[in-house]
Parts: structure tokens; sequence; C-alpha cells
């Protein structure tokens, strides 16, 4: 258990896809000796990255899903998650800066800021993770790690501070100047290990001299010590350190580093930065809610003498049964401690505790707050607050986006019957957003995800890690109704069956609502509705928004009022008046004038910019509509807004338009009417399915 918490630090490495991510977590586990051999992402050596211990993310070269890892430098001891660039594994991204307390932005140097890297940064921003800047790939062609540092402070408007220029770019990229300490770092040797330091090159004094002065001046703004010293020409690199550390935290500034991972270059001085500006978690401000209290904000200080507050982010089912990632924010955790579920209430014996290493595992005794562990065989959901008993907290929740896609899925035989409920079983409850539901009508089984490669990774990990093989028809889209137009309706439920009937009236209008799903408004003066029966007439009429009368959609942004009725003394009941808002609404609905919404993605392109013509005009013919596109440095990137049922097989149209050379990624914008010939043949489908159905009844 780590008692001396200035020496420990939670980070996360994130970026947009191919940024180099797992690349740089391999050589930091090289040069903290947590391995001994570098592997390649690609597994072209057959091994794979250490971060990549799934099969499917060996093959593909991509993280699927986020891998915990720790390693030691300078006497500190740090946790590391390395997570996906893709946006359909953006839940990985998210539950794991929910948990962090600081943040490695890799960026590319040629490249710069991109899609993804928004996405990233804006889910950084949501949990207010402090953050460094690594711009990597400086030995690319096209390399310019200073525009990339333009590009955050234009694209991201955050306040980026150069700590370093590098000496060289390209194939001569050697190593990178220091304006701290105003020297040079040169790295050489098979791994990058051997390190030459040195004067600054004569060539790159004026550059320094400057880029020093924008440095100071920059940071210079948020310590008045600082500010004074520059003054009196007393600067001393212990004092820039204590400013960058503290307007890094403050959340004030972005330092930015550079270097190379795949060629072995400034990996050490970006892990210097980590253990200098990052915090440690006393520094970062912890909070919960006192579920006693009618949900009290409570802030959890992290000293391990407190009671046990922990937070379980991350679920995976492993060779030993369930392994929980557990976050301790406050408190202690022992093995064979008995800790209590907030969520359920239900108590467990903690069995096993061990500290990760991508898929390996070390085991300990004891955690403290601050650490980042995980813990064996206990039955819980993602998201849960682990409490000793003396508290009744729960940690706040992590944002989770609503899928965006679905596809329907069947097992080929009986045997894959049963091992296809047991992967979904597990699949629904590791990842949030994956989910699974059966279709009332169709009686299909529905999985929904963030994107294409989200589900093809899911049904392929079915394949492989349960042999359960599936057959999957296409993707539906999430489609939803709303009105648009205001209809009145009047309408009574009667039903005599001998002994007490049913007999309910309900009066008022249906119109369109811009703020929200759905509001229910009574105006119901003078007791022509009970007052006891006024919950089942919305009831009654929130029973009729799961599906629409025109394509079998939720209904959306739609108001009912309801200003008069009529009741009977003996024959009006709950069942009544829920009857009758069915029946007002069946009558209503087509008066509103209803219409079909579809769901619009956000879609960004990048690509070569000789490849621009071509990217656009596949989203042209995909209905798209340009927001905007730009070029930088020979390369191009287009953002549209294209209806998401135009994007599938997306991928491979612009793969084969742009010699596979392009990538996009997409995500979920607002709902827009559909276009009137596609609306027709939406209605048309749904006419036919339903007389195929009643048909074999």
């Amino acid at each position: 258990m780590y008692t001396d918490l200035s020496k420990l630090r939670n980070i996360g490495i994130s970026a947009h896809i191919d940024s180099g991510k797992t690349t740089l977590t391999e050589r930091i586990l090289f040069y903290t000796k947590r391995i001994h051999a570098i592997h390649e992402v690609k597994g072209k050596d057959g091994v794979g990255a250490k971060m990549d211990s799934m099969e499917l993310e060996r093959e593909r070269g991509i993280t699927i899903a986020s891998a915990a890892t720790h390693c030691s430098w300078q006497n500190h001891h740090i946790n590391i998650i390395d997570t996906p660039g893709h946006v359909d594994f953006t839940i990985e991204v998210e539950r794991s800066l929910r948990v962090l307390d600081g943040a490695i932005l890799v960026l590319c140097s040629v490249a710069g800021v991109q899609s993804q890297s928004i996405t990233v940064d804006r889910q950084m921003r949501r949990y207010k993770v402090p953050r460094l800047a690594f711009v990597n790939k400086c030995d690319r062609t096209g390399a310019n790690p200073l525009r990339v540092r333009d590009q955050i402070r234009e694209k991201l408007g955050l306040n980026p501070v150069l700590l370093q220029l590098p000496i060289g770019l390209e194939d001569r990229f050697d190593g990178v100047v220091d304006l701290i300490e105003m020297k040079s770092y040169c790295f050489s040797g098979p791994n990058g290990e051997t390190i030459a330091e040195g004067p600054v090159p004569e060539d790159m004094a004026e550059q320094a001299k400057a880029a020093r002065e924008e440095m100071l001046d920059a940071l210079s703004m948020f310590s008045d010590e600082l500010t004074e010293a520059i003054l009196e020409d007393k600067v001393s690199s212990d004092l820039i350190h204590r400013a960058i550390r503290k307007s890094t935290i403050a959340l004030q500034v972005v330092p930015v580093l550079m270097g190379s991972a795949y060629k072995n270059k400034a990996v050490q001085r970006l892990l210097d930065a980590v253990v200098s500006y990052l915090p440690d978690p006393r520094e970062v401000v912890n909070e919960a809610v006192d579920l006693d209290k009618n949900e009290e904000k409570l802030v959890l200080p992290c000293e391990p003498s407190k009671p046990l507050v922990a937070l379980a982010f991350k679920l995976e089912d492993g060779r030993y049964g369930q392994l929980t990632y557990l976050r301790v924010y406050q408190g202690a955790l022992r093995r064979d401690d008995f800790i209590t579920n907030t969520r359920s209430g239900k108590k467990h014996k903690v069995g096993r505790l061990a500290r990760m290493h991508a898929d390996e595992m070390e085991d300990i005794q004891a955690a403290g707050a601050g650490d980042i562990v995980a813990m064996f065989g206990i039955d819980c959901n993602s998201g849960d607050t682990f409490a000793d008993g003396s508290l009744n907290v729960a940690m706040t929740s992590m944002f989770v986006p609503d899928p965006v896609i679905s596809l329907s899925i069947k097992p080929s035989d009986s045997k894959s019957e049963i091992n296809m409920s047991k992967a979904l079983r597990r699949f629904s409850k590791e990842d949030p957003t994956f989910r699974v539901g059966v279709d009332e009508e169709s009686g299909e089984t529905i999985i929904s995800g963030m994107g294409e490669l989200h589900l093809e990774v899911y049904v392929e990990r079915m394949k492989r890690e349960y042999n359960a093989l599936v057959v999957t028809s296409p993707p539906q889209v999430a489609y939803r109704e709303t009105v648009s137009q205001r209809a009145a309706f009047n309408y009574t439920h009667k039903k005599q069956t001998g002994g007490a009937g049913q007999y309910g009236r309900v009066a008022g209008y249906l119109e369109p609502y811009s703020e929200g799903d759905y509001e229910f408004v009574d105006e119901v003066v003078g007791g022509a509705i009970p007052r006891q029966f006024i919950s089942s007439v919305e009831k009654g009429f929130r029973s009729m928004l799961a599906k629409g009368r025109k394509i079998g959609y939720p209904v959306v942004n739609v108001r009912v009022v309801i200003n008069d009725g009529q009741s009977h003394a003996v024959d009006s009941s709950d069942i009544a008046f829920q009857e009758a808002a069915r029946g007002a609404w069946r009558e209503v609905y087509e008066k509103a004038k209803p219409k079909i919404l579809e769901p619009i993605m956000r879609v960004a392109c990048e690509g070569p910019a000789d490849f621009s013509g071509n990217i656009l005009a596949t989203l042209m013919q995909r209905r798209g509509m340009i927001i905007g596109s730009q070029e930088d440095g020979g390369f191009a990137r287009i953002e549209a807004e294209v209806p998401l049922a135009e994007m599938f097989g997306y991928a491979t149209t612009l793969r084969s338009a742009t010699q596979g050379k392009a990538e996009f990624t997409m995500e979920f914008s607002r709902y827009l009417p559909v276009p009137a010939n596609i609306a027709e043949e939406l209605v048309a489908k749904f006419q036919e399915q339903q007389k195929a159905q009643a048909g074999k009844k």
C-alpha cells in the first residue's frame, strides 16, 4: 500500500486512432523496466504490444479494451491506462478518464488535432482532467510540431505552452531542446536508451531563446512569483517547474512535449514531465453524493485512515470469474475485508486483490486511497460504489452515450444459442454502450452499439471466446416519429360486460414540443376527471410513445394537454382512463400529421488532400451536407452531417475511393425529418411487415 501519495500518479493515454498511444505505452514500460523487449503494435513479430493482450487487437493492430498497468520512474509509482482511439469504443476512454488524475493527450505531428482528439479533449474537460500534450511521430515526413501547438490553441481552445523544441525533423529528428534547462537531449542506441545531454545546438540558439521567452511569458500569467523573478532576472528552473505544475493542475495551461515513440526518442523526458507536472491523488477534488442526505455533495479526502469509498469502473470476465477494476478514493481495502455495494446494499468479502499489468496480475494484500487495483469474484455492475458500511455514498456516475446502430442476430444452431446468451449477458454487463434487447414484434435479438466496428468486434468475440456462431442481418436505424401540427381529441371509452363496466372520457389536444421528448400537461378544472385518475390518463398516453403508428418507432417531441373529460361514479377506474387515453391517441395521431425523424451523424473524414474531391463525392452520394473542409500540410479534413441510414458500409466505400489512405469517425448529432420519398418507402415496408405478421397469426 502506498503511504507517500505525493509519489503516486494515475494517468491515462488518450488520442485519435493511430496517433501512437499503445506504441508510447510499450516504450514507457520498456524504459521503466516493466518489460525487457519492445514489440510492435501490428504484431508483425508474432507477439504484439503488451497492452493489446486480446488476440483480435493484435490481428487488427487497434486497441479495443482499455488496459491497465503500473510502473516506477524516479521513485514514483505510476498507474497507466492505455485507451482505444476509435470512437466506437468511446466508453473505454470515458470510464478511464472518470477515475484518472491526469492524462497524456497524444497528437500526431503530421495530422495534428484530429476528430477523435476533439472528442477525447471534450471527455477530459467533462472530468476536469489535467493533461500534457505529447506531439508524437516527429520522425515522419511532413512532421510539424509547432503547427500542432497552434492547432491545440485554435481547435481545442486550450492554452499550450511549448517546453521543448525538436532537433531536426522527419528522418533527421535526433532529440529535443529543453527550454527550461536550456539543454539538448539526443537519443541513440538500439532502443533509444542512450541519452546524450549537451548545450543547445548553435544553429538553434536564437530560436530556443525566443521560445523560452514565449514560455516564460505564458507561465507568468499564472504565477506572481515567476513574474517577480523575471523582472529581477532571477528565474530558476525550480521556479519554472513549480509554475508549470501549478497551472497545469489548475487546467490553465497544457505543457507541450514532443518525440517519436516508434523511433524511441524523448519518451524518458515525457516520463519526467508526468512525474513533475501531473497531480498526485491528493491534488484532485473527488466528490461523492451522500445517499442518506438527499444526494448532497460530499468531498472525499484522499486519506487511507478514513472510511473506504471505491468505484468499480470496469468489469472483465477473466479466467477466474469476474474481474472488477477499482479506484480507491478514500480509506483502504484489504484482503478478507467485508465491503458493501451501496447500490444493491449487498455485502461482499474481498477474496483476492491484484495489481494489473495488461493481462497479467500480481497479488497484493492491501490497497490505499488513490490507488487503482482489481478484485476477483465479486458480482457487481460497472459504475457501482463500494464502501465499508459506515458510509452510504455513491460516486457521481459517468456519462454513457446512447447507441447509434443496431443489428439483429440469431444463433446458427442450438449449441450456439446457449453460448450466445452467455456472451451477450457478459458483454452488456461489461460495456454500458452495448445494449441487448428483443424486438417484441419480430422476436429477434437486437444488439446496439456505437458503430459498425463496435458490433463487428463483439460478434467476432462471440465466435472466438464462446464458440457461438451467429447470423447477423442488416442493422436497423433508430428512427423516431413526431407530430407536425396541433390536433384536438375528445374520446370516450365505454365497455359493458355485465356487472361493473368501464367508462372514461378524455379531451384535449396533442402538439409538437421542441424542448424535450414528451410533456404531459393537466389543465382539467372542476373535477371533470377525478384527481386519482389523472395519473392513469398520463400512463395511458405514455404507453403509446414506445411505438408510433406510422412505422412503429418511438414517438418524441410531443406534448399532450388534457383540459376536459368525464367520469362515472361506478364504471370509472384506473384501467378505463388508461384505455380512454390510448383510444384518444389512436384517434388524434393521424390528425396531427406525424412525420418520421432520422438520426443524423456528424462525420469527419481525414485523408491526403489529393483525395479531397473523392471524399466529398462519397459524402454527397449519401445525402451528406458538408459543414466545412480544410487543407493543412497536404492533409484534408472534411466534416459533414449525414443520415445514419446512409452510413452503413461507408468504411469500404471510403477506402476504395482513397486507396485506403483516408479514415472517418462519426458521432450522433441530432434528429431531422426524413425526405418524403424515403418516408413513403419506410411506411410501405412497415405496412408489409404488419400484413405478414397478421397472416402468420
